[in-house]
């Protein structure tokens, strides 16, 4: 009979095995590219990452005779900091092997964790947080890995749900081939006469990247100030990982868009590091830094990821808000008609925001992703 320990993950051992368990348990599989396990570190560690004053939380492991089989995370926000028509209970960073007892085990720790603070409703998973990496994936198993975005093996959410969960949310992922019509460069909504004296589009001042991160927190907290699940990203989160940011955006990876002198819109889009990370199985140390260096200034990206993107709420389904996406959408096509990027992906998107999924399908978009936040009710 199988021995299943379900432990708090408490201490620096723990701490790093739970950061660097999907790697363990999916190497090799299709459509999995392990993530650097430093900037893991920066994600889960509570004095990194400033998500973590705004809740409490407790990270778990579970062994099966004695060996590493899955973790799960789980944490309730204050009640100043609550999700926009979600729950404040939350579980995270679910992976596990093919063992529906491991799920339990894990599952069970976190909801009993939960209902002991008061929780009656749980959402998730969020890993850690709405403004980073959310969803269990359930469609596109075998789509091209993407930075900063979760993969799970397809038994994971059926597990899930044999434990009660049900369908919350879905998060859709879109991919977008650079076809001909980018590369001929052809003129658009700039070039219209009403509104081609009123939008302006410039690149990002990473010089300035303090001033520069004041207006992207304000814009993105406005735009998705009314969707489900939104906590309000503070500064400090963004100003957290602005250095690394910098390290691997290209220059004309972030632009801002404005409309009347006003800026309305941002966009970030990082290259997508697993085609440089792949063969460094998450070690950066001893080899694997200088390595990394090397290629971000030498690789010539072929994927990229649109990581940040936001539209003031005024605008929101208004001519003039259809035509800040629309011009979005073109100045992408714009530069990339000069850069070896050959797909991008949009993501993730609410599935029933018809406003923002209705320009990026017409732009030739295609679903390539999906990930599902579930719920359960922990009283019933």
């Amino acid at each position: 009979m199988p021995t299943i320990e379900i432990a708090p993950a408490d201490g620096l051992r723990d701490f790093l095995s739970f950061c660097r368990l999907p790697r363990l348990l999916y190497k090799n599989q299709k459509g999995f590219a392990p993530p650097l396990d430093a900037e893991r570190w920066t994600l889960h560690a509570a004095r990194l990452n400033p998500h973590f004053k705004l809740v409490e939380s407790q990270f778990w492991l579970a062994r099966k005779d004695g060996k590493l089989a899955g973790r799960i995370s789980a944490q309730i926000y204050n009640e100043s900091s609550a999700p926009v028509g979600a729950s404040r209970a939350q579980f995270g960073c679910l992976d596990a092997i093919n063992d529906d007892a491991v799920v339990e085990g894990l599952t069970q720790a976190a909801e009993n964790w939960l209902r002991q603070r008061g929780a009656d409703i749980v959402h998730g998973p969020f890993s850690p947080s709405h403004n980073s990496e959310c969803g269990l994936l359930v469609q596109g198993f075998e789509a091209a890995p993407m930075v900063f975005m979760p993969w799970n093996p397809p038994y994971l959410s059926e597990a899930l749900e044999r434990q009660g969960y049900k369908k919350a949310r879905d998060l859709i992922s879109y991919r977008y081939d650079k076809s001909e019509k980018d590369r001929q460069g052809q003129p658009g909504i700039l070039a219209r006469p009403e509104w081609s004296g009123r939008l302006k589009i410039r690149t990002l001042d990473l010089k300035n990247l303090k001033k520069e991160a004041e207006i992207i927190v304000d814009i993105f907290n406005d735009a998705w100030s009314e969707n489900w699940g939104f906590v309000p990203f503070t500064l400090d989160e963004f100003m957290s990982s602005a250095d690394g940011l910098k390290l691997v955006m290209p220059p004309e990876g972030g632009f801002m868009i404005e409309l009347d002198g006003e800026a309305q819109a941002f966009a970030v889009i990082l290259p997508n590091l697993h085609e440089i990370t792949a063969d460094l199985d998450g070690r950066l140390f001893p080899l694997g830094l200088p390595r990394l260096i090397s290629r971000i200034r030498n690789h010539a990206f072929k994927s990229g990821r649109l990581a940040l993107f936001g539209v003031r709420r005024a605008l929101h389904r208004r001519a003039a808000g259809g035509a800040v996406i629309l011009a979005f959408i073109e100045e992408c096509r714009r530069r990339g008609a000069n850069s070896p990027l050959e797909h991008v992906e949009f993501g993730w998107v609410l599935e029933d925001n018809i406003g923002m999924r209705r320009p990026i399908e017409h732009s030739g978009a295609r679903i390539d992703k999906i990930h599902r936040i579930y719920e359960k009710n922990l009283v019933a």
